[in-house]
C-alpha cells in the first residue's frame, strides 16, 4: 500500500477520480510495493486499479490507455520506497576513504537492485533475495552488478560480507534467464588481479553471449585509510600487465562471439602511459559511463569539431582561456589542446595540472578534485578570461564541489569566470571559441 501524493491534471487517474492522499493497493491483482511493480504492471494497455480512500473503503478503478503511457500518479519518493543502503564493508569502498566533515549525502552507499535497472547503478547481489532474482527475470530487466571476483571466498574477504560469495548464484541464474548483464571489476593489486582476474573473466565468458559487457577499473586509494585494508596502488609495470592480461581474453572472445566483451578503463592506459585505443576497440561504448573510452570518444569527437570549423567560427579577436584537469589526463587534455591552437592562431589555452592534496596525490583522476586544490594552486595564475572545468568535478546540482565549495566561490577567489564542460569534444570546442 502506497501513498498517492500527486495526480498529473488531466491523465487516466485524474479522469479515473482518483485523488491525493488515497493509496494505491494493487494493479490488476498484483500488489504495488515499488516503482518497479508499479512501471510493470502499469504498462499495460487495459489496467484494473484497487484504490483505497481516507476512510480505509477500497474501490475498484478501470482504465484504458496506449501501452506503456503513464496513468499520471505521483508517490513521495521516486522508488516508492526507502532506497537500500550497502551492506558490505568492500576493502576498496572510496566511501570509507573520505574525511570526516563532509556532506552527509556523500557518506550513503546505495546498493539497491531497482537503481541498477532504472540508473544504471552497479549492485554486490549481497542485499538481494531470491524473490528480487525472480521478478528481475520475471520483468526481464537488465541489470549492472559489481562482480569484482567469482572466487567465493576471495569475494566474501573483498565485500567482508560472508554472503558475497553464495550470492554469485544470483549472477549466473539471472544470466541463464537471459537477462542482459553488465558488469564491473575493481582491480586491486595483488588480491583480485593476475590468476584471480583470469578466473573471473574466465567464469564471465561462460556467460556470453547475455554478458553485454565487463568493465576493470582500477582501485583508488586516498590518504584516508588509517585502519583500513591495506591495498597498493597499479604503476607503470602492473597496470600494463593488467591491459596485456585483458586483451588476451578479448581476443579470444571475439574470435568465438564477435565481442571483445571486457575493457579496461582509460586510467590503465594512463597509467600504463599506452596509447588510448582507437574507436573500433570500443565497439558500442557499453561502459562509457565507467571510465572506458571516455577519452577515445573525447579526442575524436574533438579533432571532427575542428576539421568542421569554417571562417565564419574563427576567431576574430585573440582569447586567453585556462583549463584545470586532473593529473592522469593532463598529457593527454595538453595534445588536443595543441591542436585547436595551431588551428586558432587567436587562442592561447594554458592547461594546468591539478593535484590532489584534499584526497592524496595517489588520486589523480579529474572528477575528485575539489574546489579547494583548484583554488590553492591557481590562486597567483594568471588564468585568461575564462577557467574551463570538467562537469564531473560538480556531483550535486551540478554547482557544488565534493568539498561544498560553490561555483561562484571559486570564480571570487580566481576572479575570473568558470565554464563547465561535459566529457564531449563539440562541447568542448564551443567552450574554448565561447560559443
Amino acid at each position: 500500500m502506497t501513498e498517492i501524493t500527486g495526480v498529473i491534471r488531466n491523465s487516466p487517474a485524474e479522469k479515473a477520480g482518483i485523488r491525493v492522499g488515497e493509496f494505491l493497493i494493487s494493479i490488476n491483482q498484483h500488489p504495488v510495493r515499488d516503482v518497479l511493480d508499479y512501471m510493470f504492471y502499469a504498462s499495460e494497455t487495459e489496467i484494473s486499479l484497487v484504490i483505497q480512500d481516507l476512510a480505509q473503503n477500497q474501490r475498484e478503478i478501470r482504465i484504458l490507455k496506449d501501452e506503456y503511457d503513464d496513468i499520471g500518479l505521483e508517490f513521495a519518493s521516486f522508488l516508492m520506497d526507502q532506497k537500500q543502503s550497502c551492506r558490505n564493508k568492500c576493502v576498496f569502498c572510496f566511501i570509507d576513504q573520505m574525511p570526516p566533515g563532509m556532506r552527509e549525502t556523500l557518506y550513503f552507499k546505495d546498493d539497491d537492485a531497482r537503481l541498477s535497472f532504472l540508473q544504471g547503478n552497479y549492485v554486490t547481489l549481497t542485499n538481494m533475495t531470491q524473490e528480487d532474482v525472480d521478478r528481475i527475470i520475471q520483468m526481464k530487466l537488465n541489470m549492472n552488478v559489481s562482480v569484482h571476483t567469482t572466487n567465493p571466498d576471495l569475494r566474501c574477504q573483498m565485500m567482508q560480507n560472508r554472503f558475497a560469495g553464495q550470492k554469485l548464484d544470483y549472477l549466473w541464474q539471472m544470466a541463464n534467464a537471459g537477462i542482459q548483464l553488465n558488469c564491473q571489476i575493481v582491480l586491486c593489486p595483488g588480491l583480485n588481479d593476475g590468476s584471480e582476474l583470469e578466473r573471473t573473466l574466465r567464469d564471465l565468458g561462460k556467460m556470453l553471449p547475455h554478458l553485454t559487457s565487463v568493465a576493470v577499473v582500477p582501485v583508488g586509494l586516498s590518504k584516508f585509510r588509517e585502519n583500513l585494508y591495506p591495498l597498493t596502488i597499479f604503476n607503470k609495470k602492473t597496470a600494463g600487465a593488467a591491459i596485456d592480461l585483458i586483451q588476451r581474453f578479448q581476443t579470444e572472445f571475439l574470435e568465438k562471439f564477435g565481442t571483445r566483451a571486457v575493457f579496461p578503463s582509460d586510467e590503465f592506459f594512463l597509467l600504463a602511459e599506452r596509447e588510448i585505443p582507437a574507436a573500433d576497440y570500443y565497439e558500442d561504448y557499453p561502459q562509457y559511463e565507467n571510465g572506458v573510452g571516455m577519452l577515445r570518444s573525447l579526442a575524436d569527437e574533438f579533432e571532427m569539431a575542428l576539421a568542421d570549423l569554417t571562417e565564419k567560427h574563427l576567431m576574430k579577436n585573440p582569447r586567453k582561456i585556462s583549463i584545470a584537469t586532473g593529473v592522469s589526463v593532463y598529457p593527454f587534455l595538453k595534445n588536443l589542446i595543441r591542436k585547436a591552437e595551431q588551428k586558432l592562431p587567436g587562442l592561447i589555452c594554458q592547461v594546468f595540472c591539478i593535484r590532489n592534496y584534499f584526497f592524496g596525490e595517489s588520486i589523480t583522476v579529474t572528477g575528485l578534485l575539489t574546489a579547494q586544490d583548484i583554488i590553492t594552486q591557481l590562486k597567483n595564475q594568471d588564468i585568461g578570461e575564462e577557467l574551463l572545468l570538467s562537469s564531473s568535478m560538480t556531483r550535486w546540482d551540478k554547482n557544488i564541489f565534493l568539498d561544498d565549495y560553490t561555483i561562484q566561490d571559486v570564480e571570487k577567489a580566481l576572479d575570473t569566470r568558470i565554464r563547465l564542460v561535459e566529457n564531449d569534444g563539440y562541447d568542448l570546442l564551443d567552450a574554448i571559441l565561447n560559443i
